[in-house]
């Protein structure tokens, strides 16, 4: 079993958000976790989806090289820049999940990706997934196609493919690790709009890996009962009072299409 998530001295809340809102709305929430983890010391784990289905761009990515906003804007697209680093994701059938936390209640960023992804193992196995962490390897100079494309050292595999897509950004002395869980469908939308030759992915998804349907509460309480009992039970819904940043900031083409 993977050791205990967070210090005892941390102060941990736990947020559902199964509804589903915009993504400019996630990002913001997200966004204003960050912050306030900084502010405070306090870390939180948020579970939510998008609605309607988002297409989502990595921080630095150079989207308009790399999508063409005609193609989105033909396909009615909600799209959105996350405030963290990746790939495209496309948002649909799947439990987004936000940890935003201390630093040093991992011990460093690196170690905080591998034990949130061990966490997440923990989950699935729960499901009777049978998952595994990626080993550590050199990151390739450039992946075509989504978020999914390839793994990296840390991320989750069922039979070698990505069932979890994540990405960090860090604020001070917090950061922000939010990510995919698929349950369904594929990424085939960011091959789709995609502006370059072979972009693909590599997927899979618990729907595929458990060969039936899997809800959104199944995945979250699996993954509430992973991130510990005690935290579980003080489990709530997320206010419209809740944290948050202007989602303005994230509806603004001028950062969407920053570069």
């Amino acid at each position: 079993m993977p050791s205990r998530l967070i210090e005892e001295t941390t102060p941990w809340e736990l947020l559902l958000d199964p509804g589903g809102r915009p993504g400019a709305e996630n990002m913001a929430i997200d966004a204003g976790l960050l912050a306030r983890a900084d502010r405070t010391g306090s870390a939180f784990l948020r579970l939510y989806r998008f609605q309607p289905p988002c297409l989502s761009l990595g921080r630095n990515e150079p989207a308009a090289a790399r999508y063409d906003r005609a193609a989105i804007a033909r396909r009615g697209l909600d799209v959105v820049r996350r405030p963290t680093g990746g790939r495209a994701v496309w948002h649909e059938h799947e439990v987004t999940y936000a940890v935003a936390a201390p630093i040093a209640t991992f011990g460093g960023l690196r170690a905080g990706y591998r034990a949130i992804h061990a966490r997440l193992v923990a989950a699935l196995r729960r499901l009777g997934v049978e998952a595994t962490l990626a080993a550590d390897r050199p990151r390739p100079p450039q992946r075509l196609g989504s978020c999914f494309a390839a793994p990296v050292g840390g991320e989750v595999l069922v039979g070698g493919r990505k069932l979890v897509g994540s990405a960090q950004v860090c604020e001070g002395r917090a950061f922000l690790q939010h990510g995919s869980i698929l349950l369904a469908g594929s990424q085939e939308v960011v091959r789709l709009v995609s502006r370059e030759p072979g972009a693909g992915s590599g997927e899979t998804t618990l729907a595929a890996a458990l060969c039936r349907p899997v809800s959104f509460d199944e995945v979250a309480d699996a993954v509430l009962e992973a991130f510990g009992d005690v935290g579980a039970q003080h489990a709530a819904p997320l206010r419209s009072d809740g944290p948050t940043v202007r989602a303005s900031v994230f509806q603004d083409p001028a950062w969407t299409w920053r570069r």
